[in-house]
């Protein structure tokens, strides 16, 4: 078994395992929540559907060490690993001596933010040595190995978007370094989609600010992306239970079901019928018995992610996603231009919104000179590609000379070690 441990450590998810293994031995959120109904935090894993049938999330306070995408409670980050180490991957302190980590970090960190990281490290839980990575080259990497006869092995560069949980970037990766100088950032990602969702919700239907979770689940479950903004926005005005795009979800009433569904998941799904033609004039949807606690949906479901795509139109001054990626691949030599545009890699939790990688498509190409090729790959499982590549690293045999030792951390200090991991 390796001695590696990896983690991906997100600021919405965090992805631990050991090095070499195919999938991570957890996925948690990266923070604390305390219900209602209990005086106690739980942690990670324990606010997970599958640790308690009894575990209701309804108004859950939450804490998180990360704010904006940085980690700036290293306290609270130091007892959600010591909670994971311990439960998930049956680690104690005193044997973390004796393993590797390979730590990924957000894109351009602060220097301060990395001396907390490794103090955290080498001080309070002892690991032997340490390598830290990004996201974009690690996500290169896994996709590489995948396709060793494709453009972005062959070429060892690619365009990785990662619409994570507090950014979405835009990072070149050539001879398989993240181009830092090149990287566009987009200051949103799945939380502000959430938060943004609950303020459209609870304008027009019922209080949902204070649940998180619960909209969370909703816009993982009823969101996608518009092909035809314009159309869908005139399909949603349609009066009537017939519309095209209404969805019901039904929350949690902490009696008879404790977590919220999706009131009539075929009903959800009716907007992936619809071509670029008109829809149908008429939609049948079979009657049921109304719950107490439950919304519908409409133009919401689209509208919520169109705000990666146009932030503008929401009153952001930020360009939008397509945009975003000419500037990125513009800041690269001109000779890498064509091999980018035909090696764009999505990555992150929000591509996983339906028809994210075709409307993006549409976006670019006419921002794209007509001889360049755009082609864009939809990773097998975006949450998970940054920690795939950091376990392929892991297993490599010359990872451990890559590292810094605890020894290098006491006799050089933080600042010659960060500079290792070229930062």
């Amino acid at each position: 078994m390796s001695n590696v441990v990896v983690l991906d450590n997100g600021a919405g998810l965090i992805k631990a395992g050991m090095g070499g293994e195919p999938d991570p031995t957890a996925v948690v959120p990266n923070c604390l929540g305390r219900p209602l109904s209990s005086k106690k935090w739980l942690i990670a894993d324990q606010l997970l559907p599958s640790s308690s049938a009894d575990l209701d999330l309804t108004s859950a306070a939450v804490r998180r060490p990360f704010d904006r995408g940085y980690l700036l409670n290293p306290d609270l980050q130091r007892e959600i690993w010591s909670h994971l180490f311990s439960s998930s991957l049956r680690l104690t302190t005193p044997s973390l001596s004796s393993h590797s980590l390979l730590l990924v970090e957000p894109l351009l960190n602060l220097p301060s933010l990395q001396r907390a990281a490794l103090e955290l490290v080498f001080e309070d839980f002892g690991f032997a040595s340490l390598f830290v990575a990004d996201s974009p080259s690690l996500v290169h990497l896994y996709e590489a190995s995948r396709r060793p006869m494709g453009l972005a092995a062959k070429a060892q560069t690619s365009l990785v978007v990662d619409c994570g949980f507090s950014f979405t970037h835009v990072a070149p990766v050539f001879q398989n370094f993240t181009v830092n100088y090149a990287v566009k950032r987009l200051d949103l990602g799945g939380k502000a989609l959430t938060n943004y969702l609950k303020e459209l919700v609870s304008y027009r239907s019922v209080n949902v600010m204070d649940e998180t979770f619960v909209m969370d689940d909703v816009k993982e479950k009823l969101c996608f992306v518009s092909l035809d903004v314009a159309r869908d926005l005139q399909i949603a005005r349609r009066p009537g239970r017939d519309n095209y795009f209404r969805a019901t979800y039904v929350l949690p009433d902490g009696v008879t079901h404790m977590k919220g569904f999706v009131k009539d998941p075929d009903e959800a799904k009716k907007y992936l019928s619809l071509e670029d033609g008109a829809p149908p004039s008429h939609l049948k949807t079979k009657e049921d018995v109304d719950f107490p606690e439950e919304f519908s949906l409409t133009n919401e479901r689209f509208l919520v992610p169109e705000m990666i795509f146009r932030p503008a139109d929401l009153g952001m001054n930020q360009a939008g996603l397509a945009e975003c990626i000419v500037r990125s691949v513009n800041s690269c030599h001109h000779l890498l231009h064509p091999v980018l545009y035909e090696s764009i890699i999505l990555t992150g939790g929000s591509t996983l919104f339906p028809r994210f990688a075709e409307r993006l498509e549409r976006e670019l190409r006419p921002l794209v000179p007509d001889d360049y090729q755009v082609k864009i790959t939809t990773q097998e499982d975006p949450i998970l590609g940054a920690w795939r590549g950091g376990s392929l690293l892991a297993s490599s045999p010359d990872f451990e000379t890559m590292c810094v030792t605890k020894a290098e951390y006491e006799e050089l200090g933080s600042a010659r070690c960060c500079r290792r991991f070229f930062h």
